[in-house]
């Protein structure tokens, strides 16, 4: 099971977007492994995918439950790409920008998804595996694409950079309206995670205008005039992503998606309970 621990968590993950709960599934398949072993198991590493996977999917139809009374926005649980004591296959791990875009389905789809776009199942392997028929597997899997049209989901065109972060950050720091403003897609919008248990934004924010004010007012508010506050840039589901921590705890992480080479998207963890795998990375 340890051998193949990582793996099976990484699965979990990428459906569940939390790094707890894809531990709690891993440890669930293990435990009832051991109360009622399969005999004769002629292919266990295949058979602990599907149990997780499967186990996965339930969790994450709960957790959709649960969320409709979370406060305000729900954002995936960010992961540590940049860590050695981070026990998973850290190059499978999706973005953070996919992350939340598959949280537009439901959670068969997302299964279906993943394994199709992401681990090149066959339709024929994803119906073993979710114990479907190869014809609802490929009904799924167009539905996932149908909500998902549209998006660059498995690009690495127009991926940010630790520039852009750099970018914006000087300009938010030094107060400079216009030079944000030009960094900012049209579209922009910006969503907040705070989970009640910190101060978060309950609707998301949209346009150039309402996003560089929110920027310049959140940074004012919460960073600007506490030397205890350090940023650094850090690397989260294989992208680059801003830390700002306080007293070697990280308070906020932030994200940047982009688009036609503009920021399109900025996402703020502030949820403390999603943030306790991260760890103060200075640089």
């Amino acid at each position: 099971m340890e051998t193949y621990r990582p793996l099976l968590e990484t699965y979990a993950y990428n459906i569940l977007g939390s790094y707890e709960d894809a531990k709690d599934v891993v440890q669930d398949v293990w435990l009832k492994q051991l109360e009622k072993p399969v005999e004769d198991m002629e292919n266990p590493r295949a058979y602990l995918v599907r149990s997780v996977i499967n186990h996965a999917i339930n969790v994450k139809k709960r957790q959709h439950k649960f969320r409709k009374d979370y406060p305000g926005n729900w954002l995936p649980e960010p992961i540590a790409t940049d860590r050695a004591d981070i026990f998973l296959e850290r190059r499978e791990i999706l973005s953070y920008s996919l992350m939340v875009l598959m949280e537009r389905l439901t959670p068969k789809e997302r299964g279906v998804f993943i394994l199709k776009e992401a681990y090149n199942y066959s339709h024929k392997e994803i119906a073993e595996t979710l114990d479907i028929s190869i014809d609802n597997s490929r009904q799924l899997y167009r539905r996932g694409k149908d909500k998902l049209r549209g998006e660059e989901v498995f690009t690495e065109k127009d991926t940010q950079n630790p520039e852009q972060l750099e970018q914006l950050l000087f300009a938010i720091q030094n107060g400079e309206m216009a030079d944000l403003e030009v960094l900012l897609h049209k579209d922009i919008s910006i969503t907040s995670d705070g989970g009640g248990k910190v101060s978060a934004a309950l609707n998301v924010v949209s346009g150039t205008k309402s996003a560089s004010k929110f920027l310049f007012g959140i940074f004012r508010k919460f960073y600007e005039n506490v030397p205890e506050v350090t940023i650094a840039i850090s690397e989260v589901n294989n992208r680059p992503a801003l830390f700002y921590s306080y007293e070697n705890k990280v308070v906020n992480c932030m994200f940047l998606d982009m688009k036609e080479g503009k920021i399109a998207n900025v996402y703020f963890v502030r949820n403390p309970e999603k943030l306790k795998n991260l760890r103060k990375n200075n640089i």
